[in-house]
């Protein structure tokens, strides 16, 4: 019997799990807990952490998993770094779904970063309007360069505070290419700070920031372990034996 755990939070693991709750295969759904009120599944959901690698690897054992599929965020690094572990501690198949990276096209202005550290030393030293599109774990190295002033866009509303001032945006995506183009508008933005995350769901912003002729400091994937890795739901269907049949 196959019993999969989607370790997900995506909207490629959404995807995922409403093809897998329609084929009608015993999985769980885990959260990370990052989100105070993450997406309802149609599959039976867990949130918040495991306990490293040994508590990973204890509930695979403990749940009789067959199959874990790593659908989390490309940057969620620590998160699939401990899916690989335990995965080979219990001998159990891993796969990761994950998104085609954005490339560089004709038009984009991009300073490409290996990481946070070195996309604050790529911000100019005049003081300009930055929009800060990576997350609220990764804002506090920014408080180098105060000089700035920020826009940063999260889920849920702060719950601490922030590390320096900044116009906060509360919303949930995708987003739309118009919309992003209001954004960076009506805020004066001149400079954009991404993560390579890929997909269509928050690619809007990169178009936007093409047309106005923005640069974006551009920050590349963490390196992960090697491992299957797959770029559609299609392709982790027929990974579990199971013909994918989207849209149905």
């Amino acid at each position: 019997m196959t019993r999969a755990l989607i370790l997900g939070g995506t909207a490629d693991a959404s995807l995922l799990a409403a093809e897998v709750a329609r084929a009608r295969i015993d999985a769980v759904y885990s959260y990370g807990g990052r989100t105070r009120a993450p997406a309802d599944q149609p599959l039976p959901t867990r949130i918040g952490g495991f306990g490293g690698v040994s508590g990973l690897a204890d509930c695979i054992r403990r749940e009789r998993i067959t199959h874990v599929i790593d659908a989390t965020h490309p940057f969620a690094a620590e998160m699939s770094r401990h899916a690989v572990q335990a995965c080979a501690q219990t001998g159990t198949p891993l796969i990761a779904l994950e998104r085609a990276p954005w490339t560089k096209g004709p038009g984009d202005n991009w300073i490409e970063v290996a990481d946070v550290t070195a996309a604050v030393a790529a911000l100019p030293e005049t003081p300009a309007k930055m929009f800060l599109a990576i997350g609220r774990q990764h804002i506090a190295p920014f408080t180098t360069k105060p000089q700035h002033t920020y826009t940063l866009r999260f889920v849920d509303p702060p719950e601490a505070p922030l590390p320096f001032a900044a116009d906060v945006i509360v919303s949930r995506g995708p987003f739309t290419f118009d919309g992003e183009l209001e954004l960076m508008r009506t805020r004066g933005i001149a400079w954009i700070v991404a993560r390579n995350s890929g997909g269509d769901g928050a690619r809007a912003k990169i178009d936007a920031a093409r047309m106005l002729g923005l640069p974006v400091i551009m920050i590349a994937r963490p390196k992960l372990p090697e491992r299957l890795r797959v770029e559609s739901v299609a392709e982790i269907m027929q990974w579990l034996g199971h013909r994918a049949c989207l849209g149905a």
